[in-house]
């Protein structure tokens, strides 16, 4: 267990950490008071008072953590003014965040986001400047007979161009490509002496493994690839393309991300491949032990996840609070305190059930449930 558990809270601390930090950034820049930085929720296990007056704590439950502003009040638009301006004096009215203008509201919400995102980015830009990226062709050493890839007309030495409108620049984006498409048709683009064709395969859909020995449906065309002219071309890249390649790699999986949850939304993606903490603290376990740089690529793409899903437009995320500003923004004044109480309701039976679905697959997962 602990070889998953170190593991899992390093990687929750990171990511939660960077989150809250995008949150806090912003505040402090346009002046609004902060008393607790937690990472975590529950009881505290220890912390400490900054020069500022905030709280910085480790909590018990290492599942998220919170910024909380001084004034106590949610990030929601408030309707209530002339109360918060009678409570509290002009000294304390410039540290409460309800009263600080809509543009810094929005920055200071969407910070948190911003940095998981910017987190990744700086992963992706330091491993292909230091350690190097893979740019070797993928080429068709073998197409299986009677594979979806040989009914779509695919050949030995086909050499992959694009999968989907994604340009394949290394023989290790094939399966990347092939397994984050929703398509029921997957279009290959290939080069063939010296002319380049588009081809159509669908899928198999079977009951296979992971690369960590994890069940999945994998979505298997039938192709066994090797390195062009048996030569593999790994290079270092230097700051201008690493930081190119890098914001490449959080846009496409950040587009990937949201198309599958959008096939999953529609019934055309595996909804048993979502998964919570369980899975994520699984992973997160075997990873770790293929080395630092697996561990902090994985890091890249679970800080890429927390920052799509709370921009989701749900209350309680930080795309809840995004949409009631807005909101304002539109309507020129904030939602009734009604309105948005039953907002925050819905929001919280879409969370509550996104839990409940999110950890039976994961009890699923470890063989709990048929």
């Amino acid at each position: 267990m602990l070889t998953y558990i170190i593991p899992f809270l390093i990687l929750i601390l990171v990511v939660v950490f960077i989150h809250e930090y995008g949150h806090y950034y912003f505040a402090r820049k346009y002046g609004v008071g902060v008393t607790d930085f937690s990472i975590g929720f529950g009881k505290e296990l220890f912390g400490w008072n900054d020069k500022s007056g905030t709280r910085w704590k480790i909590c018990a439950i290492p599942l998220g953590g919170y910024v909380k502003f001084f004034g106590d009040r949610n990030v929601y638009s408030q309707s209530d003014h002339q109360e918060i301006l009678e409570k509290y004096n002009e000294e304390e009215r410039e540290k409460l965040f309800i009263l600080k203008p809509l543009y810094q509201r929005v920055l200071i919400v969407f910070g948190g986001p911003l940095a998981n995102f910017l987190l990744a980015l700086v992963i992706f830009f330091s491993i292909y400047t230091f350690v190097g990226k893979d740019f070797t062709p993928a080429v068709i050493d073998e197409v299986q007979k009677d594979s979806p890839a040989m009914l779509g007309g695919l050949k030995n030495q086909d050499i992959i161009l694009e999968i989907d409108g994604n340009e394949v620049k290394s023989i290790m984006e094939v399966s990347k490509f092939i397994t984050m498409s929703t398509r029921d048709i997957i279009d290959f683009k290939v080069k063939r002496s010296y002319d380049e064709l588009t081809l159509k395969v669908k899928p198999n859909i079977i009951e296979g493994e992971d690369g960590l020995g994890n069940k999945i449906n994998k979505r298997m065309v039938g192709i066994k690839l090797g390195a062009y002219n048996n030569k593999v071309n790994h290079v270092k890249l230097g700051p201008a393309q690493a930081l190119y390649h890098a914001a490449n790699e959080v846009y496409y999986v950040s587009t990937a991300s949201l198309n599958y949850i959008g096939g999953m939304i529609l019934g055309k993606a595996d909804t048993s491949q979502l998964g919570g903490p369980i899975r994520i603290a699984k992973i997160s376990g075997q990873v770790a032990t293929f080395g630092v740089l697996a561990f902090i690529s994985m890091m890249a793409y679970i800080s890429i996840s927390l920052g799509l899903i709370n921009l989701f437009p749900i209350p309680m995320l930080d795309g809840g609070h995004l949409m009631f500003y807005a909101f304002e923004k539109v309507l020129g004044r904030p939602l009734s305190q009604k309105t948005q109480e039953g907002f925050f309701r819905i929001g919280m039976f879409l969370l509550l059930s996104l839990m409940f679905f999110t950890t039976f697959n994961d009890l699923k997962d470890l063989g709990l449930f048929n």
